[in-house]
């Protein structure tokens, strides 16, 4: 079976709060570059780091992941 692809709104509500990649990164403990992967759907974040993102942002984590792509914002 094929692996799911993760979506995500990193970028989204990285944007709108006017966060950098590298800031987040700081806070989340990693390596900036992987929020570069996370936000590209190149990587699946592990469900702990899924949550810190969440929290960070204070969103549901469904509201920021999810299997299925988003519909567009606009």
């Amino acid at each position: 079976m094929a692996e799911d692809k993760v979506h995500n709104r990193i970028a989204v509500l990285r944007a709108d709060r006017k966060v950098s990649r590298r800031e987040l990164a700081e806070v989340l403990g990693v390596h900036y570059q992987t929020i570069g992967y996370l936000e590209r759907g190149e990587y699946a974040p592990s469900l702990a780091l899924a949550l810190r993102i969440a929290a960070f942002f204070e969103v549901p984590v469904e509201k920021l992941f999810s299997l299925e792509e988003f519909p567009p914002l606009i």
